[in-house]
């Protein structure tokens, strides 16, 4: 079973801001009946402390419930919780009338430290209420009235507490602003991550789209002047044809021609599109990698390695650093490309574990490494490592010096 701390690694950024902040407010309506219930019941003992406990426990158990909606809400996840807020509204209303009746009604040596108690359950559920329906409104301006309603109704409800009514309001004003200002500065936060998200992700299909029309664009000036002129001399055959002359038949060794060289042209730009320099893709992943708050580390060297292994493992690194960036949290990654024993191996590591093994999930383009790979009878391994990490391994032996004397340039050249 996988631990908190697996569980917590496995979310996303967004979705950690987004826990960050619900347990926010669950801890804000914890501190409520921590600081008020629990506190009053020490002062002023079972009678009437429990009652105090009471209020304070039910209220924060209502504004715990109301934030959890009023966060789903901002998230798209369900309607509005009008009825909540308005629910919200009452039991405030409600706990600080009785609070106030518990310090009316309470006479003895005592009554000093109910007054007291009470007020502070008064002042504070009417502070965390109003900062709590802010949560579930859009507009600002009634998030303002809503803070100075509040206030308005601790300054005309605190005669009975004998507190002063414009010091009471003041209280109530400063901090139902602060909890208010809170609640929309925490949705605007996570508004914003969420759209940060969405535009990588948005970033990285524009990238696909862009490649997708270059190659189109090379397929057609490749095809397009080709196919025409194989059109125009296949007519001009066919009429020939018709009328019996020799010549039909030159026009059509031309267009065999035409269509050999086409077939040519299009496996040498399908050739270019499939193979990838292993220097650039890992100065690539770097930079990306670090554009995304990633410190990445590369070592290693690309001299030596012929030009099939280094597509092959360009393609590793161009998909390992696609899998970082979308399937894991990560902090830090490594790369690192190293020759021995006559194979050459590429290891990728970072400590954003996915939710899942990166095979098993749907849409994975490991497998089709794994096939790019076992063409040159390679391996690719992937999985969690130890100290919850994600290791991905590619390795492919390497022919004989001798078999392909051209070699890559340097890294170091490659990053400058």
């Amino acid at each position: 079973m996988r631990g908190p701390v697996g569980w917590w690694r496995g979310k996303s950024t967004p979705a950690k801001v987004e826990t960050y902040t619900r347990w926010s407010f669950h801890f804000f309506a914890l501190i409520e009946a921590v600081t008020l219930g629990l506190s009053a019941f020490r002062e002023v003992g079972p009678n009437p402390g429990t009652w105090l406990l009471l209020l304070a426990c039910g209220h924060s158990l209502t504004c715990a419930v109301t934030a959890s909606r009023a966060l789903d809400w901002t998230r798209g996840r369900r309607p509005q919780p009008v009825r909540m807020l308005w629910t919200l509204a009452a039991v405030t209303a409600a706990t600080a009338t009785v609070a106030i009746a518990v310090a009316e009604r309470t006479h003895g040596p005592k009554a000093d430290e109910v007054v007291t108690a009470a007020g502070s359950v008064f002042g504070g559920v009417l502070v965390l209420g109003a900062g709590i329906i802010a949560l579930g409104v859009r507009n600002r301006r009634r998030v303002v009235a809503i803070v100075l309603g509040f206030a308005a109704g601790a300054g005309l409800c605190a005669f009975p507490l004998g507190i002063a009514a414009l010091a009471t309001a003041g209280a109530v004003l400063v901090g139902g602003a602060f909890v208010a200002f809170t609640s929309v500065f925490s949705v605007w936060l996570l508004d914003a991550v969420y759209a940060l998200d969405e535009a990588r992700e948005t970033r990285a299909r524009l990238a696909v789209a862009e490649e997708r029309l270059r190659f189109g664009r090379d397929l057609h000036d490749v095809l397009g002047r080709n196919l025409a002129v194989i059109a125009l001399k296949a007519e001009l055959a066919v009429q020939l044809g018709r009328r019996g002359r020799p010549e039909a038949v030159e026009q059509m060794i031309e267009v065999q021609r035409l269509a050999q060289e086409s077939q040519r042209e299009v496996r040498a730009v399908v050739r270019g599109y499939r193979e990838a320099d292993l220097a650039a893709e890992l100065a690539g992943a770097q930079g990306v990698l670090a554009a995304a708050g990633i410190d990445c580390a590369v070592t290693g060297s690309t001299a030596g390695l012929p030009a099939p292994v280094q597509s092959a493992l360009a393609w590793v690194v161009r998909e390992a650093a696609t899998n970082v960036l979308r399937h894991g949290d990560a902090q830090r990654c490594t790369v690192s490309l190293r020759v021995a024993g006559g194979r050459a191996e590429l290891c990728v590591e970072n400590d954003g574990v996915p939710d899942s093994p990166a095979g098993d999930r749907p849409g994975s383009g490991l497998a089709g490494l794994r096939e790019r790979l076992s063409e040159l009878d390679g391996t690719l391994r992937a999985g969690p490592a130890e100290r919850g990490r994600f290791r991905l391994t590619a390795e492919v032996p390497l022919p004989p010096p001798a078999a392909d004397p051209e070699t890559a340039r340097p890294l170091s050249e490659a990053t400058r």
